[in-house]
């Protein structure tokens, strides 16, 4: 869970700038990582007020993140996405 942050934050990639101010960055990371039928209501919570949701989602989307909460979503919410664009 750390290590995704770490290579988020450690990338000189201008593209991922928006990684620095994004509110996730700045909690614990366990809470957008639950376990398997675990809440997501904390993440999402955080993920309402932060500027770079949008940039997150998108991050997400164009890497096919698997795991955790991005962009406001769980991994079930974006592949509802996916197949509905």
């Amino acid at each position: 869970m750390e290590d995704m942050f770490q290579v988020l934050v450690g990338t000189d990639d201008e593209a991922m700038s928006w990684q620095a101010r994004s509110l996730c960055a700045q909690t614990d990371p366990e809470a957008f990582f639950p376990e398997k039928g675990g809440s997501t209501r904390e993440a999402k919570q955080i993920c309402e007020h932060c500027e770079v949701r949008a940039e997150c989602l998108d991050y997400a989307l164009a890497n096919d993140e698997r795991f955790g909460i991005w962009g406001g979503l769980s991994e079930m919410e974006r592949r509802r996405l996916r197949r509905s664009a």
